[in-house]
């Protein structure tokens, strides 16, 4: 099974500006963020990386940027995995967005709301979770069970593939936490997905490419009875 390492963009002007960025165009990354991006690369240095993707919007294709010139690979841009479309909220300060009343609906039963004249949270979650697994069935059937690839995407379709991996409902994704220039783990197995890392900031993710040495422990896709021996390396 093939492993996805979800990387939310950088911070960008818009999200140090307490603006909802949305599909707007323009929105850079800040010097934060272009940090955040460099520290992604060197996080990912020695992962043989068999497939980098991203949504199609600058800010997530500049935090690309970096691991794309070191591994000398080519950007796959996916539209699946673009931003939530927060029609009229797009653009908007977070500042007037917390007076509307959509807002406790959006903290409260997310899988109820439609952005005026833009999308449902629904609509995001389906098809954000639709195209990272096509995306991870590819790679498994190109490169084997044990190739891993990162996809660069956006708070809210990150937290929705977790929520999906995790098994809850759309409802409760609010739960899940997925900071700018944050590596999340998710690996696809033939039984149920498996959550290996949740927004995480710092240290090397070698330990994300799978030992052989598993391979004895339990059939692939298989959960280890006991929580198994864990990763040998990062």
């Amino acid at each position: 099974m093939a492993t996805l390492i979800l990387v939310r963009h950088g911070r960008s002007t818009a999200n140090s500006g307490r603006i909802l960025a949305g599909r707007g165009p323009g929105i850079h990354l800040d010097d934060h963020g272009r940090e955040q991006a460099i520290q992604v690369a060197e996080r990912l240095a020695g992962v043989p990386l068999a497939r980098v993707v991203s949504s199609p919007l600058e800010r997530t294709r500049e935090t690309a940027e970096p691991l794309l010139a070191s591994l000398g690979a080519e950007l796959v841009l996916e539209p699946g995995i673009v931003e939530c479309d927060y029609g009229e909220w797009t653009g908007q300060s977070f500042e007037v967005l917390l007076k509307e009343p959509l807002w406790k609906t959006v903290q409260r039963q997310p899988s109820s709301v439609r952005f005026p004249d833009g999308e449902s949270m629904l609509e995001m979650s389906s098809r954000g979770v639709a195209a990272v697994r096509r995306h991870d069935r590819e790679v498994q059937e190109t490169h084997g069970p044990g190739a891993v690839w990162v996809a660069f995407s956006h708070g809210d379709v990150i937290k929705s593939v977790l929520a999906d991996a995790f098994g809850m409902h759309l409802d409760l994704f609010q739960r899940i936490n997925v900071d700018p220039g944050s590596a999340s783990v998710v690996r696809y197995g033939e039984h149920r997905p498996s959550v290996l890392a949740v927004n995480t900031h710092a240290g090397s993710l070698a330990w994300t490419v799978p030992p052989a040495e598993h391979q004895r422990e339990a059939p692939a896709g298989d959960a280890v009875v006991g929580g198994g021996s864990g990763p040998t390396s990062g």
